[in-house]
């Protein structure tokens, strides 16, 4: 539980009273919050310059008014440290505040996420005012939970990030010499004889737009860098608040799948994670679903806070089209099926200028209750008031895990080659895809996870392997489970060298293969994959496209050959038998009929059961708390779907209806089924 003086489902999101100056809205807002069941408020995400309008002076008063004003009312407080963007005076007597962006331009004040995370000034205001904040409410019953800043990104390229690269790289690697065999750099005479030397990669150096890179060790390098400066100016607030109230968690909003930062080294700091939901009009369900895997996965399956979703329209994406009736109740549902404890929006009640002005809200510009969207949030209050305690820190039991990692994907973007159409995301994206049209469960890991509680492991395009990632897979294999990679793995070591002696490196002894070449066609351009007789599910040809390894077998099984093209009969689906396990390669990037029936094939070999079968565009997801599964069964689609339950006999929760057999499920509907 998150804090158990709120025990249930947490229902509220960011509100600014600060945008207002009338005591007739801010008396509104509270009755219609009540009428919503809304019951947690996130406060002060955007306040620095209120609360310290110059270097010397605090206030905090116009804060103790709105916190007890809600707490009075029964509604608690998520406090931010408002330190996601730095004051107008900061950045005019302080320079040193302000990036300097990827093209060598130094910033004016404007915009958020302005802050240099290696400038001296920004540290030291931003832990002071986390401390003051700290010591201030750190014992006030309202506040459940600190936030920390706001969505954390963008790198800076300034004079003191350079120099505090220097730092870092010294305490990475020790020494110079040690530093150029990383980096390779006998390669175009880059050796380095001082540290003042190396500069930060961007335009004005060793990079171009969108991932190009010269010298991918040292950019590869940078992004970890700056992604552990922007989690030091967390821990820094994070240390400030913890001295005060060593009780109450703290956490800081992640992006999903945001390229910038690692996010599993960042939830190692976070007592509890969470994220921002903005799905686009194209996303699909099981784009969504992968992530709030992920966000899961980044605490080894400990549940996680939805700390922002629309509850209508965004405003900042091409086309802001708004949520259909029932759809923003669906999603919330598939956040908690997939392990979230709190429904939050963004935002209580919509801004009147800026950019955010257009934003969805639970209370719109016309400032009643008497609106759709109202009466769905509503809704959803009513239903988690009637939910109570029943779903909180549910887990959910998976036997199949997908290996997502951050540093991994920086490397696989910067590659000089093969492919400009390879992105590491959506490779990702299509074996998740397929278990989700599966029913199969799954988990999103990063590579320090333990595998033994797994059958299945997958790791798409595992390009980069860190050292002594190929003995945890062999020790996995060996032991029963089931590995599979894809092409474009093996090939790199930690800082981007290549492991000599033929492809995929370190994981040719487990898979029974090796690759001599790559091949990189058009997207557009396609190969067959022909399964040699049937297998489970597979059998006959399915197409292939983007990259085509050219692999002999050395022990695996040839389980299906490409059916074109000068490498016509060459294997691209392999598996072999290591100790008691099984480990499959596939050689390119396959349609999703493909991965469909391959991983069917695959969870049948290894045990691995559906959780339910059901029609097309309607998910099903399992959590589980004290020996009592909670299965989620959930309608995207526009029609009214029939979910055949078996001979199993269910209690629906929000309804109280037993069912079982065959029942209809409306469109965007929702089951929560716990058996009887």
């Amino acid at each position: 539980m998150i804090n158990d003086k709120l025990p249930k489902i947490w229902h509220g999101g960011d509100y600014n009273p600060e945008q207002w100056d009338s005591q007739e809205i801010w008396d509104e807002d509270v009755r219609m919050f009540k009428l919503a069941g809304i019951d947690v408020a996130t406060l002060n995400v955007f306040s620095w310059a209120l609360n310290q309008p110059n270097e010397d002076t605090y206030n905090f008063e116009w804060l103790d008014d709105k916190i007890n004003r809600l707490y009075e009312n029964g509604i608690y407080t998520c406090l931010a440290t408002s330190t996601a963007a730095h004051p107008a005076w900061m950045a005019k007597k302080y320079p040193d505040v302000l990036r300097v962006d990827f093209h060598g331009r130094k910033r004016k004040f404007g915009s958020r996420h302005n802050s240099c995370p290696n400038s001296p000034t920004y540290r030291e205001y931003s832990e002071k005012i986390a401390d003051k904040l700290a010591e201030r409410y750190k014992d006030h019953p309202a506040v459940l939970i600190w936030h920390v800043s706001n969505e954390y990104g963008g790198y800076c390229y300034c004079d003191n990030c350079q120099d505090a690269f220097r730092v870092w790289l010294s305490d990475k690697y020790g020494t110079l010499e040690k530093l150029n065999k990383a980096w390779n750099t006998g390669f175009w005479g880059h050796t380095f004889y001082e540290w003042d030397e190396i500069v930060a990669p961007n335009m004005l150096s060793e990079e171009r737009e969108d991932n190009v890179s010269d010298f991918q060790g040292i950019s590869l390098d940078y992004r970890r860098f700056q992604s552990d400066s922007l989690l030091d100016c967390y821990k820094l607030e994070y240390n400030a608040i913890r001295k005060h109230t060593p009780d109450i968690p703290i956490t800081t909003n992640l992006m999903g799948t945001y390229p910038m930062l690692d996010y599993f080294k960042w939830a190692k700091e976070m007592d509890v994670v969470s994220w921002d939901n903005y799905p686009a009009i194209d996303t699909p369900f099981s784009y969504t679903a992968m992530t709030h895997d992920l966000m899961r996965g980044l605490k080894s399956g400990q549940p996680f806070m939805l700390m922002e979703q629309t509850p209508s329209q965004q405003n900042w994406q091409p086309y802001n089209s708004l949520k259909r009736p029932g759809v923003m109740r669906l999603w919330s549902y598939q956040a908690i099926g997939r392990g979230a404890d709190t429904i939050l929006y963004f935002q209580l009640r919509r801004s009147v200028g800026a950019c955010e002005k257009y934003h969805g809200a639970v209370i719109e510009h016309v400032g009643h209750e008497n609106t759709r969207v109202f009466n769905e949030v509503a809704q959803i209050g009513s239903e988690f008031n009637q939910l109570g305690d029943t779903l909180l820190d549910a887990r959910v039991n998976a036997k199949v895990a997908i290996v997502f990692d951050w540093e991994n994907r920086w490397a696989t973007e910067l590659s000089s080659g093969p492919s400009v159409s390879l992105d590491y995301v959506n490779e990702v994206h299509k074996y998740y895809d397929a278990l989700y049209k599966l029913n199969v469960q799954v988990d999103m890991i990063g590579v320090e996870e333990d595998l033994s509680q797994y059958d299945v492991v997958i790791a798409p395009v595992l390009y980069m392997v860190k050292e002594g990632y190929a003995a945890k897979v062999e020790r996995f294999v060996e032991n029963g489970g089931t590995f599979i990679t894809t092409f474009f793995s093996g090939i790199v070591n930690e800082t981007d060298i290549v492991t000599l002696g033929g492809y995929p490196g370190e994981l040719r002894k487990v898979l029974g293969i090796w690759a001599e070449e790559i091949d990189a066609l058009h997207p557009d351009e396609t190969n067959e994959i022909v399964v040699n007789g049937s297998r489970g599910s597979l059998s006959g040809s399915y197409s292939c496209n983007l990259l085509f390894d050219l692999i002999h077998t050395e022990g695996a099984q040839a389980v299906a050959e490409y059916g074109s093209d000068f490498y016509q009969g060459m294997p691209v689906l392999t598996v072999n038998e290591f100790g008691k396990g099984k480990a499959w390669y596939v050689a390119s990037s396959p349609d999703a009929e493909f991965l469909v029936d391959f991983l069917q094939t695959v969870c049948e070999e290894a045990g691995v059961e559906p959780l339910l079968s059901v029609p097309e565009g309607v998910e099903t997801t399992e959590r589980v708390k004290d020996g009592q599964t909670y299965l989620f069964v959930l309608n995207h689609n526009n029609k009214v779907e029939s979910i055949d339950l078996k001979d199993s006999q269910y209690q629906e929760l929000l309804t109280a209806q037993q069912l079982s057999g065959t029942v209809e499920l409306e469109a965007k509907g929702v089951f929560i089924l716990a058996k009887v």
